[in-house]
Order: structure tokens, then C-alpha cells, then sequence
């Protein structure tokens, strides 16, 4: 009973540690852009600053290919073996060496690109400085650390290098013209963020970088299938928006979208501590009971989505006083886009409880993904259908509309598998 009764405080202690850790991280990476947004959207101006964010959906499409879905599949795996030093250090090589192999096709893909299509060729540098997020992406083991549930070493770090980037970005961005600095400041704060991360993986974890050899590459490939199409069908709906709002309108709109969305991601991501420190969690919960694991989620639920829909409402009460403190004037549209997607974290909190934390620890990947497809091709279909008429705020609806049908139709699968926390 003693030692029962240890072990279930441990695992609560641990869970609260990597809770506290993901959300530093979260602030470090979402509070620190909020500190520079007003400074640069003013600086820059609605058309540059709309043509760094086009550049950067665009490059967030490629390190959607390189991480393959490996931040669920990988942290799942990770979890599981985490008492096994040797399978851990099988698993991170092939897990690193297969983000490589992807990294490479995915550069192949943009040097065609910016060659062979003159809408990126006119700022093939702008293209190419940004291509450094995706090398730190696939240096930064974050799904190893959620693994194993230890985050605070690697969050300090991201920390200290995102502070000397924000402070970089008032030190050397004065004018329009130096949108290709702050891209390079962007890119190669990932990439320290990913070097570090990958040292003190080999240094204090004593895992062993290897080469793992073909087959475990692609076995790799193999296992995270249906998480790599269901994480490209997630990230197409949401970068998607200000590519195609780039290709449609121009990129001064797609400035307004951006200045709302930054918003957006950023009251989206206070839940993502939550959800990132879970999903170890539930995984692990469900070997030892699947009823510990449904009454857990049960209870996530109502905490989620309360503390989702506090963020939601209070946004969309002070979007207006937020629109013109943070943007100015010159982005008066960004406030009524911004109406429309503050309500996107509540509804991702409903569905990330019953997708990611339900249907992927119970091996639902089929089915998660087509469902998430589902939406994905009605956001693109309205995006094309609204954007030429409503801009930036048909954009919005097609995304929030979308999201809500992913909602709904995770909420029903798992109410027919007998699965209801409600």
C-alpha cells in the first residue's frame, strides 16, 4: 500500500515539474514575440511584415514534413521505454537520422520552388534565411524531453537564447528593409535552441547519437504514417490560411491576418503546457488502467475547457483595446479577424481531449486522421470561396468553421465507441 501510494505521488510530482517547465517554455516562446510584435509591426509596416509571415506559412509547411508527427509518435514511444536506456537511445537515432533524411528532401523541394515559381523568386533569400527554422526544428528534440517527462534543463536554455533574440530584434531592426534580419534572427535562435538541445541529450542522458541503418529509418516512417498525414492535415488548415490569403489578396492583407493570428496562437498556446505534459502522461496511464486513463481525461475536460473558454471570452471582450495597443492604427482590420479566431482555443481544447489525449493512446490514428482531413478540405474549400469577398475575415470563418466540424465529429466517434465525459 506504501509503496503504491509512492508511486502515485511521484507521478503526480513529475507531471506537475514538466507542467511547470512546458509552460515556461511556452512563455518564452510566445510572450517574448508578443514583446516585440508592436515594435515590428510598426516598424515594418503591414506589407513587409504580411511577407515574412507568408514565408513563414510556407516554411511551416516544409517543417511539418521534416518532423513527420514524431512530437506525438516519438513522445508515445519515448514514454513508453523510458526505463530502457538502450531502446531509448535505438529510438532517438532513428528518430533524429529520419528527421535528417526528410529535412534534406524538403530543402530539395524549396530550391525548386524559388527557382521555378516567380512569386518566391523575388525573395529567394528571404526563402532560404527562413529555411533555418526548419534545420533548428529537426535539431530540437523537444518530443525526447516530453518523453521522459524532464523539460526544465532544455526550457532555461530556450529561455536564455530567446531573451538574446528578442533584445537582438530591438538592437537591429530600425527599418522596412531589415525584414531579412529579423528572419535570420528567427531562424538561427531555433537552431542554437536545437544544437544545445541535442548536447545535453548526448551529455546528461548518456543516450548514443548512432546511425540506425535503413531499416530502422524506415520503420520509422512505417509507425508514424497516420500521425505524419493527420499533423499535415492539421498544420495545411492552419498555415494555409495566410499562403492562400497571400496567393488571393496581397501581402498587406495577409499582414492584418498575421498581426490577429499572433494573438490567436498566443492565448492558444497558455493550453499548450497542458496538453504537451498530458499526452506522456495518458500514454503511460493507459498500461497500467484504462479506466484510471478515462477518468483522468474526464476530468481534464472540464478543466481544459473552462480555463479554454476564460481565454476565448476575455480576448474577444478586449480585442478592440488589444488591437490598438499592440497594432496601431495603420491594423485596424487585424481587430475583427481577430473576433472570429480568439474562439479557435476553446474549441482546440474540446477536440485535443478527445483526439490527441483519447483516440491516440486507444490506437484511433485512422480514424483521427480522417477526421482532421475532414476539415482540412472544408477550411480549403471555404478559404477559396470567402477570400475573394471577405479577405482576411473569410479566412477566419473558413478556419473557425472548420475547427468546429473537427470538434463535433471527435466528440461523436468517441461517443459511438462508448466513450463520453460529458
Amino acid at each position: 500500500m506504501l509503496e503504491k501510494l509512492k508511486k502515485i505521488t511521484s507521478g503526480r510530482e513529475r507531471l506537475l515539474k514538466n507542467f511547470g517547465a512546458l509552460g515556461f517554455l511556452q512563455v518564452s516562446n510566445y510572450l517574448f514575440p508578443l514583446i516585440t510584435l508592436p515594435y515590428i509591426v510598426r516598424v515594418l509596416g503591414p506589407e513587409k511584415y504580411g511577407l515574412i509571415n507568408f514565408a513563414a506559412a510556407f516554411t511551416g509547411y516544409l517543417v511539418t514534413i521534416s518532423d513527420y508527427g514524431f512530437n506525438l509518435s516519438a513522445t508515445k514511444e519515448i514514454s513508453i521505454n523510458r526505463d530502457n536506456k538502450s531502446n531509448i537511445s535505438i529510438i532517438f537515432s532513428s528518430v533524429i537520422f529520419t528527421k535528417i533524411f526528410l529535412g534534406l528532401l524538403t530543402m530539395l523541394f524549396l530550391i525548386l520552388t524559388v527557382h521555378l515559381f516567380s512569386v518566391f523568386a523575388r525573395y529567394q533569400v528571404l526563402y532560404y534565411i527562413t529555411f533555418g527554422i526548419v534545420i533548428g526544428n529537426i535539431l530540437f528534440p523537444q518530443w525526447f524531453f516530453q518523453g521522459i517527462e524532464d523539460m526544465k534543463y532544455i526550457t532555461i536554455i530556450n529561455f536564455i537564447i530567446r531573451l538574446l533574440a528578442t533584445v537582438s530584434i530591438f538592437v537591429f531592426i530600425k527599418v522596412q528593409n531589415d525584414f531579412l534580419i529579423l528572419a535570420a534572427i528567427n531562424s538561427l535562435a531555433q537552431i542554437l535552441v536545437g544544437i544545445v538541445g541535442l548536447l545535453l541529450i548526448v551529455k546528461k542522458f548518456s543516450v548514443k547519437l548512432n546511425y540506425p541503418g535503413f531499416e530502422k529509418i524506415k520503420g520509422q516512417l512505417k509507425k508514424g504514417a497516420y500521425l505524419f498525414k493527420s499533423t499535415i492535415a492539421i498544420n495545411v488548415s492552419t498555415n494555409s490560411n495566410i499562403f492562400i490569403l497571400g496567393l488571393l489578396t496581397n501581402e498587406q492583407v495577409v499582414g492584418y491576418y498575421s498581426a490577429a493570428d499572433k494573438i490567436r496562437i498566443a492565448a492558444q498556446n497558455l493550453l499548450n503546457p497542458i496538453s504537451q505534459t498530458i499526452y506522456p502522461h495518458v500514454n503511460y496511464l493507459i498500461q497500467g488502467s484504462k479506466e484510471k486513463f478515462l477518468r483522468f481525461n474526464r476530468k481534464l475536460l472540464k478543466l481544459q475547457g473552462f480555463f479554454a473558454f476564460f481565454i476565448s471570452f476575455v480576448v474577444f471582450l478586449l480585442a478592440q483595446p488589444i488591437g490598438s495597443v499592440l497594432f496601431g492604427a495603420e491594423f485596424i482590420e487585424s481587430v475583427d479577424v481577430l473576433k472570429i479566431l480568439v474562439w479557435l482555443p476553446f474549441l482546440i481544447s474540446i477536440s485535443n481531449v478527445y483526439g490527441v489525449q483519447t483516440m491516440l493512446p486507444l490506437n484511433f490514428e485512422r480514424q483521427f486522421f480522417n477526421i482532421v482531413a475532414f476539415g482540412m478540405v472544408i477550411n480549403l474549400i471555404l478559404l477559396f470561396i470567402l477570400i475573394p469577398d471577405y479577405r482576411g475575415n473569410g479566412a477566419a470563418v473558413s478556419l473557425l468553421i472548420s475547427e468546429i466540424v473537427v470538434t463535433i465529429s471527435m466528440v461523436v466517434f468517441c461517443k459511438i465507441k462508448g466513450i463520453s465525459f460529458l
